[in-house]
């Protein structure tokens, strides 16, 4: 049975709309203090300035922040063919440097910023046979004229400047003997290792009771204070390499155009055989580039 309503209740004052909440809020006590962050935000020196642009999330913003750091040009699909080492004629030093080799690199196609919002320049190397390819694919390499290439990969170049013609070869000479690359390779599958291989851990004691613990990874995480979990990109044992990795100013040494051949000073990641992607570095100043020598005007023969 629902209770029933005493009839003597006080009635209230009719009071404008929100003033009863007003009147209640203001005889409840409200706290003067509150929990004090153990990390409180700091002032940074790098975002304080009244010369600073102001952040924007358009596409033409984000092409714009990216103008300076995009290449003018792009780069090249070569194969790493192994390791080797040159002889310093000043010095007598002996210098460690791999052997990178362009086989048919060719443009296959273009992005646009009006079209698919960048500006990049799409490259195949290698070639492949048409009956092991899709139609799709064999109806791409068909359209832009050149042959079925077994490796497609795009650099993206700063304006329409960096387009280059559909067609056109791109021949060891491309680079400077002096200037610096960056290469991006995958590194070599290790498979599942431990955290002493894949991170550099130091492992644990020989003594002290530890038993057949000596490369294990030993405590995961902290106790209660920490949460009693385990926390995200925590270094633990997994899968190591066979990821995309970039090696950045990369000198070259050599530059071979007849037999296709780069050297670059020191190691780049993968195994042999591989493909690497070379472009100009953008932590170093642009190489300068001559300009294309057009081709000369033949005078009009006079008509009769």
């Amino acid at each position: 049975m629902p209770p029933r309503i005493l009839g003597n209740l006080p009635q209230l004052p009719c009071l404008p709309k929100g003033s009863l909440f007003t009147i209640i809020r203001a005889n409840v006590p409200t706290r003067s203090f509150g929990i004090r962050s153990l990390n409180p935000p700091k002032a940074s020196r790098f975002n304080v300035g009244a010369d600073l642009p102001v952040l924007k999330s358009t596409p033409t913003a984000a092409l714009e922040r990216k103008s300076k750091t995009l290449p003018l040009r792009t780069g090249t699909i070569v194969i790493k063919k192994g390791m080797t080492g040159l002889f310093d004629p000043e010095t007598g030093k002996r210098v460690p440097c791999t052997v990178l080799q362009l086989d048919r690199v060719e443009v296959v196609s273009h992005k646009t910023r009006q079209i698919h919002g960048y500006n990049a320049v799409q490259l195949g190397s290698g070639w492949k046979h048409p009956s092991n390819m899709t139609k799709s694919l064999l109806g791409h390499f068909s359209a832009s004229g050149v042959s079925p290439k077994r490796h497609v990969y795009e650099f993206r170049v700063k304006d329409e400047a960096g387009l280059l013609p559909v067609g056109q070869m791109i021949n060891a000479d491309w680079f400077q003997t002096g200037q610096y690359v960056d290469a991006r390779s995958h590194a070599k599958g290790k498979g599942f290792a431990g955290v002493m291989k894949r991170h550099g851990f130091g492992g644990q004691d020989r003594s002290h009771g530890v038993s057949l613990k000596h490369r294990s990874m030993g405590s995961s995480g902290p106790g209660q204070g920490g949460g009693s979990r385990v926390y995200p990109g925590k270094k633990m044992a997994g899968n190591m390499g066979n990821q995309q990795n970039t090696v950045q100013n990369l000198k070259i040494l050599k530059v071979d155009p007849e037999n296709g051949i780069i050297v670059v000073q020191g190691a780049v990641s993968g195994p042999k055989g591989c493909q690497v992607r070379i472009q100009d570095a953008i932590k170093k100043p642009w190489p300068e580039v001559a300009p294309a020598e057009l081709p000369a005007e033949t005078p009009a023969e006079p008509t009769a």
